[in-house]
């Protein structure tokens, strides 16, 4: 049995430049399968190998693939625009091979799976949550010729009638370590580059879950929305030494020089943290990389900070997100300004550049508030600032609370559009294009001070970290077009 896992060509973030990575829930996930000797797995990733759509649907006619596999536990390059494109290479995929089973996965479609099903025919299956073990029952079910999917856990299928049909719940695999190593030698990598200028490049996830859960994230979309809170609030992260051994063989095999750890919260534990970064030194890895965190975990490390960026910290992120305690409290955040304006100028001390990331677009926004928010974020001072624009997903606080207010309907949604940079709801002041202007307007305003410009490329940062604030420079007008405009249609 052939198994292939597609990455179409979707757009990156304008932000972030050339962006493209390996697919992180098709790395774990082939590995898992391939480990198993359930069937034989092959990646095909058009996007980095600058494939349009016609030379992609080529490639997997030639492949003649009896189960295709989309998904992806990462919208750190386009947001929700490329659920877009992996609903509509699954059409595509079903005009020339209609014999071909599509399995969907990951964000957006596990808490959104019984309609995804309803609205899109070419798609047979949604494994909900985490993939591994309802993929492989899936694959097993295949080859034995079932017709009947209703008892593999986690799974959504169709019944002989057509009726959509949900799976029990399938449990959350507790020790990650488990899990056998990504199996980057499916895919092109010397072909990845993050933010234009770092490469070669990765993104990494050595954990699941966030003890955060805010009200706005868009991790809500990873989890079965029958027990998502629960799921989701579940942090299992793999040990040091298994994360070590992932950033070795990247570093030997592949000669990866950079790496993004992307999980939501990498520096929940802090002794984890410590012993992570002294066995890195030890190994002698090189490669240098950057986290994701909350500011109170920063604050709660800031000892250990001169170890991380002797460990090859360059870059780490914070959200900032509002203008008020009363609005962190309201998102969910658990977090104080103080505590965000403290993470950065510790990360600064410990020569650690910072990414503040704004919301831009909740329901309360004005013009007013919005340039509170950027005078907020100004004084905070983060070397890069990244505006997202409020983006309802499903499974999420939000999505519930845009319905109700009547913002948008789910079966009008162009997900084209909800990149993360295009505004797709109104506030009770503004409509999305205002939305979009006062977005452009923040981010012209904050890289348009030559102090902060001055300071960041005088000072004893990483190149690293001045080569991305060149890209965001360099693409501040791709940002404003995509604030202003409406998406594309093409599938070029």
């Amino acid at each position: 049995m052939k198994v292939l896992f597609v990455s179409p060509p979707a757009a990156s973030w304008a932000t972030h430049g050339e962006h493209k990575a390996p697919n992180q829930y098709y790395a774990q996930i082939a590995a898992y399968v391939r480990d198993k000797k359930l069937a034989e797995v092959q990646v095909l990733d058009a996007k980095a190998l600058d494939m349009d759509y016609a030379a992609m649907i080529a490639a997997v006619k030639e492949i003649q693939p009896d189960l295709c596999v989309f998904g992806d536990l990462l919208h750190s390059s386009g947001g929700l625009s490329v659920i877009w494109h992996f609903n509509e290479t699954a059409r595509q995929i079903k005009e020339v091979l209609p014999e071909t089973r599509v399995i969907m996965g990951g964000l957006w479609y596990s808490a959104y799976a019984e309609e995804t099903l309803q609205q899109n025919p070419q798609i047979d299956f949604i494994a909900m949550g985490e993939g591994e073990l309802t993929i492989a029952d899936l694959i097993t079910a295949l080859k034995e010729g079932g017709t009947d999917f209703a008892a593999i856990p986690g799974l959504v299928s169709r019944s002989s009638d057509g009726t959509v049909q949900m799976g029990p719940h399938r449990d959350l695999i507790l020790d990650l370590n488990a899990l056998p190593m990504p199996a980057y030698d499916l895919f092109p990598m010397e072909k990845y580059v993050g933010h234009t200028y770092w490469k070669p490049f990765a993104e990494l996830l050595t954990s699941r879950g966030c003890p955060g859960a805010c009200a706005f994230c868009y991790q809500w979309s990873l989890y079965d929305k029958r027990n998502a809170k629960q799921d989701y609030i579940s942090w299992r992260g793999k040990s040091h030494e298994r994360i070590l051994d992932e950033m070795d063989l990247l570093e030997k095999e592949y000669g990866v020089k950079v790496v993004v750890i992307q999980d939501d919260a990498f520096n929940v534990d802090k002794e984890k943290v410590k012993r992570f970064c002294e066995m890195k030194i030890e190994r002698g890895n090189q490669i240098k990389w950057v986290c994701l965190g909350r500011a109170d975990d920063w604050l709660d490390h800031k000892e250990i900070l001169p170890l991380m960026n002797q460990s090859g910290l360059f870059m780490g992120l914070v959200g900032v997100e509002v203008e008020s305690d009363e609005q962190l409290a309201k998102q969910g955040k658990g977090v104080t300004l103080a505590q965000i304006k403290d993470t950065v100028k510790c990360l600064r001390e410990a020569n650690i550049a910072s990414v503040g990331t704004v919301l831009i677009g909740l329901e309360d926004d004005d013009e007013a508030t919005i340039k509170k928010r950027f005078e907020v974020a100004n004084d905070i001072d983060p070397d890069i600032m990244a505006i997202d624009y409020v983006t309802p997903v499903p499974g999420a606080p939000l999505w519930r609370e845009a319905i109700a207010n009547g913002w948008f309907k789910p079966e009008d949604i162009d997900l084209k559009e909800w990149d993360f940079q295009h505004p797709v709801i109104p506030t009770k002041h503004l409509s999305p294009e205002d939305v979009g202007r006062l977005g452009s307007w923040c981010m012209r305003e904050f890289y348009s001070r030559p102090e902060r410009i001055h300071r960041i490329m005088g000072s004893s940062y990483d190149l690293l970290v001045k080569l991305c604030v060149k890209d965001f420079m360099n693409n501040l007008s791709k940002f404003e077009q995509r604030s202003t405009t409406k998406a594309a249609t093409s599938t070029g």
